[in-house]
Order: C-alpha cells, then structure tokens, then sequence
C-alpha cells in the first residue's frame, strides 16, 4: 500500500529533493498534501505535477494566483499558517516531512503528532524550541519521529538493531566555508561569501548556520532530545569532506560509522521508507577516488554559536527557544546587510542574557519566549 505524504515546505531545498525520491518511488509514495510560504509558482508547478489533495500557500497574498492557476484541477487550495497546522489532521495523511525552516515548523508538527502521524523530521527547531514537549507527546500518542537531517539519520542508521547504551555520539561537521579563517576575516566576511557552503546545497538560512557553526550547534540539541543523551555525551567533530555523516561509540570502545557522498536524497528517502530500505539510483561513493578524511576540533572561541548552543542545552528550560529565536532574526539581519558576521553571534549572547528564563515551560511559555527573545534582539539590531 502506498504512504501517503504531507510535505510541509515543498519548495524548499529538502521539500523539492522529497519529491524527487517520490518522483522515483510512484509504487511506494503518494502526495496528499504541499505547502509553501512564499514560493506560490514553484508551488503550482509541483501541484500540477503531483495532483495533490490539498495545496496551501501561507502567504495569503498568493492565494489568488494560486487558487486560479489550479481551478480547473480537482484540487483543494488553502491559504495562511493556520492551515499548515490543519492540513496535517487530514485523516488519509501517513507522514509528515516537516521541511519548514525556523520556528513555523513547530506548531504543525505537535499537531500532526497529537493525530498519530509519522514526523520525517526535517525542521531541527521544532526539537531545538520545545524538545521536552515534543518528544513527551510523540511518547503519548506512540508517533515514530523519523530524523531527515544526515547527520541524525546517520546516528538513527548506526543505531538500528542495537540494544547496548550509547557511551557518545560523535556528530559530524564540514566546518563550513570559514573553518580557517581568523577573528579578523571573519569580520570582514560577505553574505554572498557565506551563501558559498563547500559541500551542501541547502536554503539561505541554513547555510548561513552552517558558515556559523549554529546548524550544528542546533543539530547538537536535536541530538539530545532524539537520542536521549546528555549534551556531554555529544562530540562535534569537524570532518570537512563531509563522507562520514556521523557515527555512534558504545560501552564498549566499538565505534560505527554511516558514510556516504553529501546528497540529502539518501536521509530524505530512509525517513519516508523506513524500515525499508528502497533501491535507488543516488550516486555510489567510491572509496578509491577518496584523497583522504582528516578531523579537526571545532573553535568555539571563532564560531561562538556552539558554545551558546551546548550552553542552552545543559541550562534547558526555554533558553535553547530563546537562542533559536535570536538567532533567527540574527541570520535575516545579516542577509540585509544590517549587521556583520561576527555581530550574530553578539545578538544571540545579549537575547539570551536578557530574555526571561523559564524552568519548566508550557507551550504557551515558548510562544510567550519566542515572541520577547524576537523582540528583544531586534532592539540590539537596531
């Protein structure tokens, strides 16, 4: 029988490299449902393609355009984020990818799983944000959260089958286009220089995390609350080829590793087919072509966002909401021009010493937090 899939974020990097994997698995997949925030002419092309149920646009703005370029398609065209939220209850709905970038994903997905969906977790900040949350509800409603990101379905991927505790994760980094750039180049650096990852294609947004060093310090948090591991228990080793995507080291000195060449096909695809494992046609990794995998320690006295990143996660509470958030309006700051490389990392250090501290937060404490933090670092952009 076919999955049936939501893909939350279509038009994007992740979203549009799912519907590849659907494209070449039509036995195994079906759309129900696409939505996009911006994109609405990506959108209608990928609808037209794919003859999904339901389509939605967030900004209510394209509705129009969208609504009269489907009409004569029998297909459902919704619009605003409220509907993201809802499209997700639809009773015929498998799976979710949720592909959304930043804090927007986080509100879907606790709907989706409150239903008894399947989360193919693309949305790092849904488990940055609220991971206690989070994952307490996948617990109560039995929902399998399925991890797209390469680095955690890496560690989903050396972990299938095993029963010994994990002594640590090692979690894989490139190190971005920066790695050997002193204080004094980095804060001469350029957006179009930062939108240059060596390695991934990926949205503006992430890749500009990863130039930081905060994707992997969120990826570091996401970690914790998937694998159930205490951020000591988390090494970030950077490992600029990007083959390695992460590995696992158990109790007993045994270390497994996942490999393969930097394509998010591979991750996209396990999430969407697990348990199984569909045949593809991706790319092979050819070990004799490889000139070498070397290692380094990353410098957290340079890319300071991981250093804030573990910070958040031992203090917990809502303090990994807040540097989610300043970091957030951090990275469209800089894709202004508003402020310069290394003055990301200062708002997120002043957001997250300012904002309200909450042990114990409800979900109305992070939307609470989200909205203050968001604020907050806006005054020091300004």
């Amino acid at each position: 029988m076919k999955r049936n899939i939501a893909i939350l974020g279509s038009t994007g990097s992740i979203g549009t490299q799912a519907l590849d994997v659907v494209r070449e698995h039509q036995d195994q997949f079906e759309i129900y449902a696409l939505t996009a925030n911006n994109n609405a002419e990506l959108l209608i092309k990928q609808a037209k393609e794919f003859l999904p149920e339901v389509v939605v646009i967030a900004n209510e703005d394209k509705y129009k355009l969208v609504k009269d370029a489907l009409q004569a398609l029998p297909i459902k065209v919704w619009t605003g984020s409220d509907s993201i939220a809802q499209v997700v209850e639809s009773e015929p709905i498998n799976i979710v990818l949720t592909a959304m970038v930043g804090y927007s994903g986080l509100k879907p997905t606790i709907n989706a799983i409150k239903v008894g969906k399947a989360i193919a977790l693309a949305n790092k900040e849904t488990l940055v944000v609220a991971g206690e949350l989070i994952t307490a509800l996948a617990i109560e409603n039995k929902v399998p959260i399925l991890p797209v990101d390469s680095e955690h379905s890496a560690i989903f991927q050396c972990l299938t089958g095993e029963r010994s505790p994990i002594e640590k994760i090692l979690l894989t980094a490139s190190g971005g286009p920066f790695r050997n750039h002193t204080k004094e180049q980095l804060q001469k650096v350029t957006k179009k220089e930062a939108l240059k990852h060596p390695n991934w294609d990926m949205g503006a947004k992430v890749t500009i995390d990863s130039a930081s060093l905060m994707n992997k310090g969120l990826e570091m948090i996401e970690a914790k609350w998937l694998f159930e591991v205490n951020p000591d228990q988390i090494e970030v080793v950077v490992h600029p080829q990007s083959i390695i995507h992460s590995m696992v080291q158990f109790e007993d000195s045994s270390i497994i590793a996942q490999l393969g060449l930097p394509d998010m096909h591979l991750p996209i695809q396990y999430a969407l087919a697990y348990p199984n494992r569909l045949k593809s046609s991706f790319e092979r990794l050819d070990f004799f072509k490889l000139k070498s995998m070397t290692f380094e320690k990353p410098d957290t006295d340079r890319f300071r966002n991981l250093a804030f990143a573990f910070e958040a996660a031992r203090t917990r509470g809502n303090m990994a909401c807040i540097m989610n958030a300043a970091n957030e309006i951090a990275v469209s700051a800089f894709l202004q021009d508003k402020v310069g490389f290394l003055e990301m990392s200062d708002v997120i250090e002043k957001t997250m010493q300012k904002t309200c501290f909450v042990h114990t937060p409800t979900y109305e404490d992070y939307v609470q937090t989200d909205m203050e933090a968001r604020h907050i670092a806006l005054e020091f952009i300004k």
